[in-house]
């Protein structure tokens, strides 16, 4: 029988960047999710999000999410009631964030209760699957962003993405070229404008990156304009995927039914955590769609690992928790060789220092 929630505390922790993601991102916050269950069993979760936001996840967390949570049952089971619960505040967005937190808390209670590990409770398909490198490095000079894609070649990841954007497209153009001469055509190669453009630049910008034989172009419009995206998927031939700020299934679902999206993105932490994140990926699955994690590799990797298909895992260089040194411990999941393995141990495996 389930247990009741006794308890739920929270710590923030914010985790220097090795290398600024720019002058304004130098650090992530998280918020450590705890959740004692009555026998005195806890499970540790967090949420996440870089620079803005992580003082009111911790607020909402603490205000309206731990007093409605104590005394209702220890497992997973009640997420929907909690967006349900939230929702005034918002749909997505800082409520689903801050629902992570309690989410994989209360997954890692229960795995870690059953000695089992996330890929193997979910029914494990794979003992590794593809990473790709990835790096917030838009304002790398070109020889520094070459250097970068070198060293992915070198360590032999399958694909290489790099930021777009320049307000000049001649830079885009001359910066793409001289990753894909340095990663060679076996390598696929993306490319992420992080929201940078409108519709009309971003037709033109796609047409004229198409050369360089993308495998996507990734939130090249804001990810809120489903009619932009919808219109730019058939203007253009390279696959458009998004994800990583889209925060509920119903978003996916118009984007899926607008026939906007050609691979989806969801982020572990933005949707609300594994519960919903599941779900996504079956809608994924159902509307024949490629899924492509975004983020978190130490936990996007374990949910890939139970993904039928292949799934590629986004590893960002000076990114990863493990090497900012903000895990009290390791993960369990490692790249090695282009290759994200592991994930055997009970829980969801992470808990910071």
């Amino acid at each position: 029988m389930t247990g009741l929630i006794q308890r739920v505390s929270t710590r923030l922790i914010h985790v220097p960047l090795t290398r600024p993601w720019g002058d304004d991102v130098t650090e992530v916050g998280v918020v450590e999710v705890r959740v004692t269950r009555d026998d005195g069993f806890t499970g540790h979760g967090f949420s996440w999000t870089p620079q803005i936001g992580a003082t009111a996840v911790q607020a909402l967390i603490r205000a309206d999410l731990a007093p409605w949570l104590v005394g209702r049952p220890a497992d997973a089971g009640g997420w929907q009631q909690g967006w349900e619960h939230l929702h005034e505040a918002g749909g997505g967005g800082v409520t689903t964030i801050a629902l992570a937190g309690v989410d994989l808390a209360l997954w890692d209670l229960e795995l870690r209760s059953r000695h089992t590990s996330l890929a193997d409770a979910l029914g494990r398909h794979h003992d590794s699957q593809p990473a790709y490198g990835s790096g917030v490095n838009l304002h790398y000079p070109i020889d520094e962003l070459v250097a970068q894609s070198a060293r992915w070649r070198d360590a032999g990841y399958g694909g290489v993405k790099i930021k777009v954007g320049k307000p000049d497209l001649a830079e885009d153009l001359d910066r793409v070229a001289a990753v894909r001469e340095t990663i060679g055509a076996d390598v696929r190669l993306m490319v992420d404008a992080n929201q940078r453009w409108d519709l009309p630049t971003a037709i033109s910008a796609v047409d004229a990156l198409a050369r360089f034989d993308l495998a996507w172009i990734e939130e090249p419009l804001r990810s809120d304009d489903t009619r932009g995206y919808r219109q730019l998927r058939a203007a253009v031939e390279v696959p458009v995927a998004l994800g990583e700020n889209v925060h509920t299934i119903h978003r996916f679902r118009d984007l899926i039914d607008a026939e906007a999206i050609d691979i989806l993105q969801p982020n572990v932490i933005r949707v609300g955590g594994i519960t919903p994140f599941l779900a996504i990926t079956q809608l994924a699955r159902e509307a024949g769609l490629e899924l492509a994690p975004h983020l978190l590799p130490e936990l996007s990797a374990q949910l890939a690992f139970a993904m039928p298909q292949t799934t590629w895992v986004e590893d960002v260089e000076d990114a990863g928790f493990a090497p900012l040194g903000a895990l009290a411990g390791p993960s369990g999941v490692d790249i090695i060789a282009g290759r994200a393995t592991g994930g055997r141990e009970p829980g969801i495996g992470l808990r910071f220092r």
